[in-house]
């Protein structure tokens, strides 16, 4: 085995349980760093340490992390102005808390046949809310559905 001691500074090759001794005598532990080489290279180190290092790291990443949240409003093809404009207000407030929005309008039965009104419903989300957002995806009939999305302004961001 190669060893490497708690200082850092290579020791050498030396016989499994002489790096052992070693470890023991320290009081730390014997990890195996370099599994895959010729000879296997092993250091001694306060494992505890390490794991509770690494675990550190790994949560100040996701701190770090940000995420972004989609909103859905949803609207039908023959939506009352009053109800466009309650879900239109839900929606630009999400846009200014920096949340993507994906807006859906769902179709039924004979509605099916006219799929332009859902596109003007559309269109008038894109203009109601084209000072917070940019028309990120549009697309066509998906089954009863269409669908776009709608990603703040980055001025509006978090």
């Amino acid at each position: 085995m190669r060893l490497i001691d708690d200082e850092g500074t290579q020791v050498g090759v030396v016989p499994l349980e002489e790096a052992r001794a070693r470890a023991e005598d320290i009081g730390l532990d014997l990890v195996e760093v370099g599994p895959d080489a010729d000879p296997p290279v092993v250091r001694i180190l306060d494992w505890g340490k390490l794991k509770y290092e690494q675990e550190k790291k790994a949560r100040e990443s996701r701190k770090k992390q940000h995420t972004i949240d989609v909103k859905e409003v949803k609207y039908r093809p023959n939506i009352d102005d009053h109800d466009f404009e309650i879900k239109t207000n839900r929606a630009r407030r999400f846009l200014t808390q920096g949340k993507k929005v994906k807006f859906t309008v769902f179709f039924r039965y004979r509605q099916l046949r006219r799929p332009e009104l859902g596109d003007e419903v559309l269109n008038r989300v894109v203009e109601e809310l084209k000072e917070l957002g940019t028309v990120e995806t549009r697309s066509g009939m998906d089954g009863r559905r269409l669908v776009m999305v709608i990603a703040p302004i980055a001025q509006h961001g978090k």
